[in-house]
């Protein structure tokens, strides 16, 4: 295809340009001379492959053809400390957002990142990027993370059990700690993904009748349309629109404990369904007596409303899950410890 000089000089400067120009969608890695000739390379994420956009000089001309390939995985040492927040920090180490996100899950369980993180935390972690010519795309799963906490070290790591002997069904992977407990907890830490919560509980100036009362939950400050997710699985309660609440979900998790999720803009669930934990309730919204786009949070013990985020972080106790291969185990861990050494290691490096 050929276009005039300057244009091509443009596109030189300019990657993103040059892929829009050929309807690339995704990612646009970063263009730049290949040598021989060729003036830029584009680059778009499709599932699992990319396209490569190669403009070379053919005479006294240009020309220009589409490339597909295959995305290609790789494995990156990353560390930082905290300053301000975690996002900050992932900042500064140069991860994605989808990075940190991924640590304040991971970790969710034993750290309260919304109120205990301290300056001079820790983290070092591993994790997979997938890569075009050798640029990276898009930052994939934490392979294994450690966290000090207000001087308290958690550790974690990314297992697939091997195929059941059956050899139906695809290995299932989930994070324990090196020694081989599996983190996954009875109740999540939160209703929401790692978000900054705008409201805690207990006594309040109520923000529209102006008046000092209980707050009898927690707000979670968030866009309208944020998935809503279920802590723990249930029985769905109630569903529909209740006064200040809005539109509004309640989950019975048994022994007296339910949940309560409130200023929904739109309900996933009905009364009667039984949900599983992390399944989708609703979305978040400012229905009912609500100032603002937040999701209202309560819980309850025998109808006694309780602190959520104290509840959850008591109530969130690992549950034993077998390690179908304790030797498969073991020689993975061994390689985990080797790379978090060498992860920490970079910051203690760059801190000289």
């Amino acid at each position: 295809q050929a276009l005039p000089f300057d244009t091509w000089e443009a596109f030189g400067r300019d990657a993103a340009a040059a892929a829009a120009h050929w309807g690339l969608q995704g990612a646009v890695g970063v263009g730049h001379s290949m040598g021989g000739g060729a003036l830029v390379l584009a680059a778009a994420m499709a599932p699992g492959t990319f396209s490569r956009l190669v403009v070379e000089r053919k005479g006294n001309g240009w020309s220009s053809r589409l490339e597909s390939a295959l995305l290609q995985t790789s494995t990156r040492l990353a560390s930082g400390t905290i300053q301000t927040s975690l996002f900050a920090a992932t900042d500064d180490a140069r991860l994605p957002d989808s990075i940190a996100v991924q640590i304040a899950e991971i970790f969710s369980g034993d750290i309260d990142f919304h109120r205990a993180l301290r300056k001079g935390d820790r983290f070092s972690l591993t994790y997979e990027t997938l890569e075009a010519d050798g640029e990276p795309m898009k930052a994939g799963r934490v392979l294994s993370a450690e966290f000090v906490n207000n001087g308290k070290k958690y550790q974690a790591m990314w297992f697939a059990n091997p195929t059941p002997a059956t050899g139906k069904g695809a290995p299932q992977g989930a994070y324990y700690t090196l020694d081989g407990t599996s983190l996954a907890k009875a109740f999540l830490a939160s209703p929401l993904e790692f978000s900054r919560v705008s409201s805690g509980f207990g006594m309040r100036t109520h923000p529209i009748a102006r008046d000092w009362r209980a707050h009898k939950g927690v707000d979670y400050s968030a866009p309208i349309g944020t998935p809503v997710r279920a802590v723990a699985n249930g029985v769905v309660e109630f569903a529909g629109q209740q006064r200040g609440y809005g539109n509004v979900v309640m989950v019975d998790h048994g022994k007296g404990q339910t949940t309560l999720y409130a200023h929904l803009n739109s309900i996933l669930v009905h009364k009667g369904e039984k949900i599983s934990q992390s399944q989708h309730l609703g979305t978040v919204g400012r229905t009912g007596w609500a100032t603002g786009p937040h999701l209202h949070f309560e819980f309850r013990i025998d109808g006694d409303h309780q602190d959520p985020l104290a509840v959850l972080a008591q109530q969130g106790q690992n549950q034993p899950v077998a390690v179908l291969s304790k030797a498969e185990f073991a020689q993975a861990s061994a390689q985990v410890k080797v790379a978090l050494l060498a992860a920490a290691s970079m910051q203690r490096a760059s801190a000289q």
